[in-house]
C-alpha cells in the first residue's frame, strides 16, 4: 500500500497559493484541499489566515466570480447559483451581491435564447407534454417557475 505524500507547512502553503491563483476558490474548497492533504489544524488555519490576510481568497470575489460565469458560461438562473454558492457556506449578503450583478436584460434574453434552443431539440408532438419537457428543463437550470411559465405558454400555445 502506498503511503500518502506529507508536507511541511511551507510546501503545503505553496501548493495553496498556487491552487488559488489557478482560479478563484472558497474557503469550502481550499479546507476540504486541506484535508485530503492531511494537515493537522494549527497548520490548515495558519494557511487559511495566509490565504485570507494575502487575498489569495475572497468571499465576495468568489460569489461574483462564480455568479458570473455559471450565469454566462452554463445558462445557470439565479436560483440554481444561489443554491450552489449557499452549499458552498458563502454568505447571503455576498449571494445577494453576486446575483444583482446580473442585468434583468442579460437575464431575460439568456431565459428566451435558452428556451428557443431546447425547444428546438424536443420531438415531443403532444404540447403538453413539450411544455412540461421544455419547463423541466428550465427549473433544472434554476430559473424561477414564474417567469419559466410565461415563457412555455408564450413559445407553445
Amino acid at each position: 500500500m502506498a503511503t500518502a505524500k506529507t508536507y511541511t507547512v511551507d510546501e503545503a502553503l505553496k501548493r495553496m497559493e498556487n491552487y488559488c491563483i489557478y482560479q478563484e476558490r472558497c474557503h469550502k474548497e481550499v479546507e476540504e484541499k486541506l484535508v485530503e492533504m492531511r494537515l493537522i489544524a494549527e497548520a490548515k488555519e495558519k494557511i487559511i489566515l495566509h490565504l485570507i490576510e494575502n487575498n489569495f481568497i475572497n468571499e465576495t470575489r468568489f460569489a461574483l466570480a462564480f455568479a458570473r460565469g455559471k450565469f454566462r458560461i452554463k445558462k445557470w438562473g439565479k436560483l440554481r447559483i444561489s443554491r450552489e454558492l449557499k452549499f458552498r457556506n458563502i454568505s447571503a449578503h455576498n449571494i445577494k451581491a453576486a446575483l444583482e450583478q446580473i442585468s434583468f436584460d442579460e437575464y431575460e434574453t439568456t431565459l428566451n435564447e435558452l428556451a428557443a434552443q431546447r425547444l428546438l431539440q424536443i420531438q415531443e408532438k403532444n404540447k403538453h407534454k413539450k411544455r412540461k419537457k421544455l419547463a423541466d428543463y428550465l427549473l433544472y437550470r434554476g430559473w424561477e417557475s414564474d417567469l419559466v411559465y410565461e415563457k412555455t405558454t408564450t413559445l407553445i400555445p
